[in-house]
């Protein structure tokens, strides 16, 4: 029997705050990397697809994975392709942003969802074979194509907000759709998966890590990473257009613009002032 919320409501609860969180912070971050550029723009680049794909996905998807249970044998997880999961969400979360944001077309907005929804996906069954049990995993192929759907439509919404979030609220509501959007492709895919269990199984020690031992580590990194990028926007809370916008003000000490001192300066001439009177 397999059973997705071992720890009720709890778990699906804080996998989806988790992925608020993170698409919030990192929808921030993309909003600045779209407006500037160079070396800035790729350390903006840089940190929105960690908080994207890292935090709101990956983080995310083995949250939820805290609840997941088989009845009649043990779960180990393989941390080699755990961590390669994680890399692959941040790796393609990243291209597609960079492709959305600097070409700025419809064509590569579309492609870019392609790139990401498919990271997605490959992230999560990925994610899932790393699972070790006393049986054999398998995948309900209708499931497998709903997961796919939502997972390109839910990165390409997610670039499309990217490149038009204006505001705080906005930016908020974004996040909350968007951790809607990633926890359905997620849950979408665990209900597909049935299990075989062996009938005779080994008496070896499954290989790879508990899902506590995953925890631990996980929800530190989650905490330290998060208290970073707070404080990289704390220390960086103004808009980048408005430094052109204030530096534009602050050549002129008196107060007055150019075209006021200009219409100011004629309203008083006059053509007879120095005209020698006969």
């Amino acid at each position: 029997m397999i059973d997705h919320f071992t720890q009720g409501p709890l778990t699906p609860a804080v996998a989806y705050a988790v992925s608020v969180i993170g698409s919030f912070v990192g929808l921030v971050f993309a909003v600045r990397a779209r407006r500037t550029a160079g070396a800035v723009r790729w350390a903006w680049l840089v940190l929105s697809a960690a908080c994207i794909g890292g935090t709101a996905v990956w983080s995310m998807h083995f949250i939820a994975m805290m609840g997941f249970q088989v009845s009649g044998t043990a779960l180990r997880y393989d941390i080699v392709l755990t961590v390669a999961s994680g890399l692959l969400a941040v790796v393609v979360t990243g291209a597609a942003l960079y492709l959305a944001i600097t070409r700025r077309t419809r064509g590569s907005l579309l492609a870019g969802g392609a790139i990401a929804g498919s990271g997605i996906v490959a992230m999560h069954y990925m994610g899932m074979a790393s699972i070790n049990m006393r049986g054999h995993m398998g995948h309900d192929p209708l499931f497998v194509v709903l997961a796919v759907v939502i997972a390109l439509v839910a990165a390409t919404v997610a670039l499309w907000f990217a490149l038009r979030l204006q505001g705080s609220l906005a930016t908020l509501a974004a996040s909350l759709v968007m951790g809607v959007a990633v926890t359905c492709m997620h849950y979408t895919g665990m209900f597909g998966v049935h299990v075989t269990l062996e009938e005779s199984p080994s008496p070896a020690p499954l290989p790879g890590s508990t899902t506590s031992e995953l925890l631990l580590p996980l929800v530190i990194g989650l905490f330290v990473f998060l208290m970073v990028c707070s404080l990289l926007l704390m220390l960086d809370v103004s808009d980048p257009r408005s430094g052109g916008e204030a530096s534009a003000g602050d050549g002129d000490e008196s107060g007055v613009s150019p075209e006021d001192d200009e219409s100011y300066t004629a309203r008083h001439r006059s053509d007879d002032v120095w005209t020698r009177r006969r």
